[in-house]
């Protein structure tokens, strides 16, 4: 199991790569923010903030301040001015034969703090430039004894893959290698671990001998606007598909692990995901919303999935013909995440009777988490007329729940060295066998309408069943 949050001894040196990016905006900075504000960085840190472009360090503290304002949390005095002072910027890039000022501002706040402290690097760009800036932590002696953290995707096909694990792997030892999947990360994706290991009413019907189907369903509104260069060269089945939807599943999936510990999870985990069927593109449908073309930085003839929904199929003894539906998009009707187990129907008097939806065990991995209970319940009254009844359990609402965003409790998991919710490289190979046939044969993406839930083949693929999002 993942240590629980704490302050982090000694000292440490974060390098943030891609520092005025939007990821970094969004997801890091504030992440960074919210460790220090809550005391869980170690109690002497400093951040070094790498980009091409030439930036005081005022001037970008002030460009944390205004991404803090805009994503929050909300950059406060007595906060916001001590953490501040320990943020610096390196500029002029940093690749193989040229380090910009990075080594020489690394040198600096390294001296600064004293002693050997810690160094995280924080790859927070395009997976591109993921082998690069490795050969470059390497030549310039950045790299020994450090932690690396790795957006995803970790590639951008199976021979990318190989040759960027490769690459990774000329310069640093596994145990250095932090691949994140923020998926992994969030409160209900974990609690899918507790609540059927600690709780036998689950594990009992946890099998394809109860189990119906699974939905892994994360439609959302947001378009691309702010990374449409990312996302044109990237799409919906490299930025979600087989990163987050494939990792998600197969924590529904996988085995019992041996312990919950960092082996125990990792290994269950990619066990089981070498136990996923490679897709077949005629189980799958890809879309594209009206107006993408006319985004400014994509390209006006391009072809990209914003929407991708997939049968998954998992030749495991528990999973055997029980199908996995995943999907996912951009401009969607609505903005959810959510897993869902569907039981099958009781035999009895009431077969054939019971309501859609009824029978449901379903998971919000947004925000703090929910656990959500659909069960067919006869309404009150004379007749006997059959209904869905839900019990809801917000996780926030658990007495003393102290719950971190994803990225917090991820960044905070690599200053304890706690690999349990980062991917491994056997896993990562097995899911690019698992989606090489779409990408070398992809479907053509149909298009649908903002504020719709995609296109009208992605019901046709799960008929007669449907999705529970959007009926």
């Amino acid at each position: 199991m993942t240590q629980e949050p704490g302050p982090v001894a000694g000292a440490a040196v974060f390098v943030l790569f891609g520092a005025t990016g939007d990821l970094a905006k969004r997801m890091v900075l504030p992440a960074l923010y919210q460790l220090a504000c809550e005391g869980l960085l170690p109690r002497q840190w400093l951040l070094v903030a790498n980009g091409r472009g030439e930036i005081t360090h005022e001037n970008f503290r002030a460009r944390v301040h205004d991404a803090l304002t805009e994503f929050g949390p909300e950059p406060e005095g007595t906060d916001w001015d001590p953490f501040a002072q320990r943020v610096f910027f390196a500029g002029g890039g940093f690749s193989p034969g040229n380090p910009g000022a990075l080594p020489d501002v690394l040198g600096q706040a390294r001296a600064s703090l004293g002693g050997s402290p810690l160094l995280v690097h924080y790859l927070a760009v395009p997976p591109a430039a993921f082998g690069g800036l490795t050969q470059a932590l390497g030549q310039y002696g950045l790299a020994r004894g450090a932690r690396i953290v790795y957006e995803k995707p970790f590639g951008t096909s199976p021979g990318s893959f190989r040759e960027l694990d490769r690459v990774v792997h000329s310069v640093l030892d596994e145990q250095q290698v932090y691949r994140i999947d923020h998926f992994l990360g969030k409160e209900g994706t974990q609690d899918l671990h507790v609540l059927r290991f600690a709780n036998s009413s689950s594990a009992a019907y946890w099998h394809r001998e109860h189990i119906e189907s699974v939905q892994i369903d994360v439609p959302e509104t947001l378009g691309i606007s702010d990374r449409a260069r990312f996302y044109d060269a990237t799409g919906a089945v490299l930025d979600m598909l087989v990163t987050h939807l494939f990792q998600v599943a197969a924590e529904v999936a996988m085995e019992p692990p041996a312990s919950l510990d960092a082996a125990g999870l990792q290994a269950a985990r990619e066990k089981v995901i070498g136990c996923f069927r490679p897709l077949d593109p005629h189980e799958v449908v890809l879309g594209q919303f009206d107006g993408y073309r006319e985004v400014p930085g994509v390209d006006p003839h391009s072809g990209r999935d914003t929407f991708v929904a997939a049968r998954l199929w998992i030749d495991s003894p528990r999973w055997q013909d029980v199908p996995f539906y995943l999907r996912t998009g951009k401009r969607l009707a609505a903005s959810r995440q959510r897993v869902s187990l569907i039981l099958r129907e009781p035999p009895g008097p009431l077969a054939g009777q019971l309501p859609r939806a009824g029978n449901v065990l379903s998971f919000s991995l947004a925000g703090d988490g929910e656990i959500d209970l659909f069960l067919v319940a006869k309404k009150p009254g004379p007749a006997l007329d059959l209904d869905v009844a839900r019990a809801a359990i917000p996780l926030a609402s658990l007495h003393g729940a102290d719950p971190l965003p994803p990225y917090v409790r991820l960044i905070h998991d690599v200053l304890l060295g706690d690999r349990s919710l980062f991917t491994r490289p056997d896993g990562l190979a097995a899911v690019w066998q698992v989606a090489e046939p779409l990408l070398t044969s992809p479907p053509p993406a149909r298009r649908y309408a903002p504020g719709s839930w995609g296109p009208a083949e992605a019901r046709e693929l799960i008929a007669p069943r449907h999705w529970l999002l959007g009926q």
